[in-house]
């Protein structure tokens, strides 16, 4: 074992205040084990846009008590004494430890501390900073990740995350922070325990979006283990809905997320309990959140027996005429550079303006005055009304009132929510939207193909001339710059390359716009193929 390693491993044991860590760091240098130690001490998680996110552990590359503290104390800096911050947490390990570390330091460092009163979903927390006028506010989450992880996402006063330059200050601050057990901890600062009444006004929040007066519907719900179940049935209660039947086996919070292998309602498998659900209770629509609940997932029968998830876009599309013809004004709707285009075509044949933006739901929220819809294609969407966003960040709880609000129109009238997309597809065309995205262990394989692909770009993809091929670094219409590679293809259709920014993945966003001539079935076919010609030539081209 190296003498610095065993220094900086020392001195990070004599300051950490939780037994576990300490334990572990102990046999670890009882062991000599230089391998295990250099992946907690070789490396820092970094405070970024999306603050921090790591597994569990000791060291400086893992989130622990040590990091969340260093973490506050950075954001106490930036801030300054007699700021207020709202804290919020959500039901993974250590997650309300975490919670109360960070209210000890900020209220020591002068401040004023709210503490959400137990495990919530991250959209109450966006809603509260606003709600109570804080100046920032901390939630402690890792949303999807496995359970192994957790997380420390900042947002500042207007209720949205953070974004450059002020990630960069407190990732400046939290480097000067020194050793945290001489940081002053409870006082002069003051902290204040939030009652159940915050929940109440957020729910008062998502009532009063634009949920039309339809109400019979039945929904089948899987919070995925996490927070989401409380505050969603007190929401479709409080606006009239029939109470969601709730998977059983997922309805409690569960830090190990015992019935799946991954808790994100996007990947294959996670919501099978809750279709099964909807199969016996005869449902009309399945809805799931991710485990922080700022997330929805929204399925459909086929009318075969079987169920199909929407897609991101597919949702995205639906809310957003939907609050378009619920709200007036002079209105502008949003989204990602990596999201379908049909949203601006739906936006141009209302009249209301369009934005487009980078990925993250940070930059969606700066889009651009009179927001009252903004979404991204991983099934994050905020919905408003007349009087604006109620909450600035993604929002699976008021995105599931809403789809149930228009599922429960629709179901009045005789018809379905795949019934309106086919509506949608005769009316702007079929846009057919498909990812491709490949894990990687060695991070450097997504610099790589990156390089490759900017060296030596496609002439063509599946089969269609690459007409254009932009290089997202350099910015584009006035969007700052970021890793990406964005190929406008012949016969309406693009692919959109960009390495995960939260995952060790290089993620593809294909999408075709097909007309529709004749029946919808036949348009929605033709696609499928087409994006399968795509998905192979683009994996080709990526070369791993």
């Amino acid at each position: 074992m190296s003498a610095d390693l065993a220094r900086e491993a020392r001195l990070w044991l004599a300051q950490d205040p939780d037994p576990e860590t300490r334990a572990e760091l102990s046999a670890l240098l009882e062991s000599g084990d230089d391998e295990a130690l250099r992946d907690r001490f070789g490396a820092r998680l970094e405070f970024g846009t999306a603050g921090l996110r790591g597994e569990l552990g000791t060291g400086p590359n893992r989130m622990n008590r040590v990091t969340v503290m260093r973490a506050a104390a950075g954001l106490a800096k930036v801030l300054g004494p007699g700021r207020h911050v709202v804290i919020g947490y959500d039901a993974r390990h250590k997650s309300d430890l975490f919670a109360r570390d960070t209210a000890a330091v900020l209220t020591g460092a002068g401040l004023h501390a709210s503490l959400l009163p137990c495990p919530l979903p991250t959209p109450v927390l966006a809603f509260a900073v606003r709600h109570l006028g804080a100046d920032a506010g901390v939630t402690v989450t890792a949303s999807h990740n496995p359970p192994r992880d957790n997380g420390y996402k900042v947002y500042w006063g207007d209720g949205s995350q953070i974004v450059p330059p002020i990630d960069a200050e407190i990732s400046a601050a939290i480097e000067a922070v020194g050793r945290v057990d001489e940081l002053p901890l409870d006082g002069p600062g003051t902290l204040t325990e939030l009652g159940e009444s915050i929940i109440d006004d957020y729910i008062d929040a998502v009532t009063a979006l634009p949920l039309g007066d339809a109400r019979e519907l039945r929904v089948a719900y899987t919070p995925l283990h996490g927070v989401g179940s409380a505050t969603l049935t007190g929401a479709f209660l409080a606006a009239g809905f029939e109470s969601p039947m709730a998977v059983e086996e997922q309805r409690n919070p569960d830090p190990e997320f015992p019935t799946v292998a991954f808790p994100n309602p996007e990947e294959p498998g996670a919501i099978d309990l809750a279709v099964a659900l909807a199969v016996k209770i005869n449902a009309d629509v399945v809805l799931a959140n991710d485990p922080d609940a700022d997330r929805c997932a929204v399925a459909v029968p086929l009318g075969d027996g079987s169920w199909r998830m929407l897609t991101g876009d597919e949702v995205g599309g639906l809310l957003a005429e939907h609050v378009i013809t619920h709200t007036s004004g002079d209105r502008m709707v949003a989204t990602t550079i990596v999201s379908s285009t049909l949203l601006s075509k739906i936006a141009a044949a209302h009249g209301v303006r369009y934005g487009e933006t980078l990925t993250g739901f940070k930059w969606i929220i700066k889009a651009g005055p009179g927001l009252v819809f903004g979404y991204e294609e991983a099934i994050g969407y905020s919905v408003g009304s007349d009087a604006g966003l109620p909450v600035h960040d993604k929002d699976g709880i008021g995105a599931a009132l809403t789809v149930a609000g228009i599922a429960a129109a629709a179901k009045r009238a005789g018809r379905t929510l795949l019934d309106l997309l086919d509506d949608q597809a005769r009316r702007y065309g079929l846009h057919a939207t498909a990812q491709l995205s490949v894990r990687v262990d060695d991070l450097s394989l997504i610099a790589g193909a990156m390089a490759r692909l900017r060296a030596d770009p496609p002439a063509a993809l599946g089969g269609r001339a690459v007409e254009r091929a932009d290089d997202l670094r350099l910015g584009d219409g006035g969007l700052p710059p970021t890793d990406g590679l964005r190929y406008t293809l012949s016969g309406d259709a693009r692919v959109v390359v960009r390495p995960s920014g939260t995952e060790p993945k290089l993620k593809c966003y294909l999408e075709v716009v097909v007309p529709v001539t004749g029946p919808v079935g036949d348009a929605r076919a033709l696609a499928v193929r087409e994006l399968d010609a795509l998905k192979a030539d683009v994996g080709a081209a990526l070369g791993l």
